[in-house]
């Protein structure tokens, strides 16, 4: 079987992508600085096999508590 280089490159970034995407939105509710958690999952997903360990690690992580705001009004 033939393997195109092109193609196995374009897989690893829309993957990249996607986990990058899928980072995010856990990073809101899982840390504080949810823009390096999706920037750390994209970057550890072109290897496949690092990102969804560092998926796993997010979805096992405990949700942060925010604090109310109080507004005055």
């Amino acid at each position: 079987m033939d393997f195109n280089a092109t193609l196995v490159g374009q897989l690893i970034i829309v993957f990249a992508l996607v986990m990058g995407c899928i980072c995010y939105y856990l990073g809101r509710r899982k840390t504080q600085s949810p823009i390096l958690a999706g920037v750390i999952g994209a970057g550890l997903s072109i290897v496949p096999i690092l990102g969804l360990v560092y998926l796993v690690v997010l979805v096992l992580k405990k949700d942060i508590e925010i604090a109310p705001t109080v507004v005055n009004g």
